[in-house]
């Protein structure tokens, strides 16, 4: 008996301790530090770092003072051809496009931001799920406008569809455009009665870093980008009248009851650069090493200079070939060179090595950590998109009004007064300098400005038509300098304004080119359906060149 006891205590012991070993390895797969569930605002603010396109295409602070970059939006503003590489090692200035930027990763982070505030209390209608629909429409529509046909419908499924379709171009479109509806929706519900959003939630957003949870700013947001994706379709007024663009523009511009839009400046959703946890991509201590790596682009500059406006004193400096060898005032507007995007960048590099192009500010631009927010949907834009909506005849309404509101909008941001006969001063970094923080390096003058002067000019003042379109869309991008991302870019592809330059430094066949290629892992992993989207739309190559549907 005693021995037949030691076995089946044995047996007792190995079991108890199998049993442990296999609880041992299950509990050492979790880390006890990693929360297992992620609250929905924590999501959120992942989200809204996602979805900012920064100057010099930084996004989403990774460290101190450090950003990661996107794909199609790490050369933004050459691609909009504001400021330029001028040297190899840094960059180019090719429109020799690769992927567009990937967004379905924070979709799926959007859609579990949806899911946490459900189970946190959230009603059906929630702030949480009402921002998911916005940012549902904003991600999608973007990567379609830089590709075309996109994956939607079934994308985000997980291991339940590892091979999605392609929907079109036009049922992507047609789908954003629903959610902006709906969004703004749900946002007017909530904000009428907070008890809408179920328990715990309410009419707020926590986290929300742009407007500290205030639904009425998001709300006029919403609008806002509706109003610019409407005008993204301008080219399916007439060829794709289901889609009723200008009705729907005309909707939102003239019931602002319904429909709220940005009322100023204080409306913008922009991002604010905060010293030490996130810097402004140009900052003293990376001055020296790339303050002179890029210039402005003539594209730009010539537009100021020829406009004679006053943006030019605050965002670039005079080429200090004009002013030290040719003896040209650093105020004489013909003082200030941009460099032809097209230049070949060995030409381009040794010119600016002779100081014969205007850099960027450096007192605006470089002076600080913080440097000047950044914009993302704004009300100077809005103010351009009503004035186009009212130019193309899509809404009745006064465009000059609208258009001088963006204008003045965009001269106020650099703190250039509108009021008559006013004044402000230009700093102009000192050559030989060392340090660009210190005020005593800046050579400083005083800049009179007349509004009613400026505006009388015949390039300036708005006139009807053809003409007063093209007018709009200048000033819409002298706005958007540093802006928005790729929309300069998009804007230019659709209406040919400004004039875009191109030669062998733009490669490409010496063409601006049309769209974003699609993510490789597409091609090897989805194979079917991505030669299916190609083949239905650009002819079976993935053709940087090809015409995606809203161009059409």
């Amino acid at each position: 008996m005693k021995k037949i006891f030691k076995f089946y205590l044995l047996a007792a012991l190995v079991m108890v301790t199998v049993s442990s070993c296999k609880k041992s390895f299950e509990d050492l797969t979790k880390n006890p530090n990693v929360p297992s569930v992620v609250p929905a605002s924590l999501l959120l603010n992942g989200v809204l770092n996602n979805m900012v396109d920064l100057p010099d295409g930084a996004y989403a602070s990774n460290d101190q003072g450090t950003y990661v970059y996107k794909n199609a939006s790490n050369k933004a503003e050459i691609w909009c051809q504001y400021y330029i590489y001028n040297y190899n090692y840094y960059g180019n200035n090719t429109y020799n496009f690769d992927n567009g930027a990937d967004y379905y990763t924070t979709l799926k982070n959007v859609i579990l931001m949806e899911g946490q505030a459900t189970s946190s209390g959230g009603a059906a209608v929630n702030p949480y799920e009402a921002m998911g629909k916005f940012f549902r429409a904003y991600f999608f529509s973007k990567m379609s406008l830089e590709r075309g046909d996109i994956p939607m419908t079934q994308a985000l499924q997980g291991a339940a569809n590892f091979e999605p379709k392609y929907d079109t171009q036009k049922a992507v479109m047609v789908q954003c455009l629903a959610w902006l509806e709906d969004a703004n929706a749900d946002l007017a519900k909530l904000i009428a009665d907070p008890s809408v959003g179920g328990t715990g939630l309410g009419a707020t957003l926590s986290s929300d870093q742009f407007f500290g949870g205030d639904l009425t700013k998001w709300q006029k947001v919403v609008n806002a980008y509706h109003l610019r994706l409407l005008l993204q379709l301008s080219k399916k007024v007439t060829s794709d009248p289901d889609m009723n663009i200008a009705t729907k523009f005309a909707a939102i511009v003239g019931n602002p009851t319904t429909y709220p839009l940005l009322q100023s400046s204080a409306d913008n959703l922009q991002y604010t650069f905060v010293a030490p946890s996130n810097y402004y991509p140009q900052t003293p201590d990376n001055f020296g090493q790339n303050g002179s790596r890029q210039n402005t682009s003539q594209t730009y500059i010539k537009l100021l200079t020829t406009f004679k406006d006053p943006r030019v004193y605050v965002t670039a400096e005079p080429a200090r070939y004009a002013v030290d060898s040719l003896h040209q005032s650093p105020t004489d507007f013909a003082s200030f060179i941009g460099a032809d995007p097209g230049l070949d960048l060995g030409v381009m590099y040794n010119n600016a090595g002779l100081q014969l192009y205007s850099f960027i500010n450096r007192k605006h631009y470089y002076s600080t950590y913080i440097g000047e927010p950044s914009i993302q949907i704004g009300f100077s834009e809005q103010e351009f998109n009503i004035a186009e909506g009212i130019n193309r005849g899509w809404v009745t309404g006064n465009a000059e009004a609208h258009y001088i509101a963006g204008i003045q909008t965009s001269l106020d941001y650099y703190n250039i007064p509108t009021t008559p006969a006013s004044t402000f001063v230009a700093y102009f970094y000192r050559p030989g300098s060392s340090d660009v923080k210190a005020a005593k390096n800046y050579d400083t003058y005083p800049i009179n400005f007349d509004w009613a002067t400026y505006y009388a000019q015949p390039l300036i003042k708005y006139a009807a038509g053809a003409t007063g379109l093209t007018q709009i869309l200048q000033q819409k991008y002298l706005a958007l300098f540093r802006h928005a991302g790729l929309e300069s870019y998009f804007t230019y592809r659709r209406t040919g304004v400004p004039t875009f330059t191109t030669g062998p430094g733009t490669d490409n066949g010496q063409r601006i080119a049309l769209r974003f290629q699609y993510p490789s892992s597409e091609r090897t992993a989805n194979t079917t359906n991505y030669n299916a989207a190609l083949q239905s739309q650009y002819g079976g190559n993935d053709d940087i060149n090809g015409v995606m549907w809203i161009l059409k």
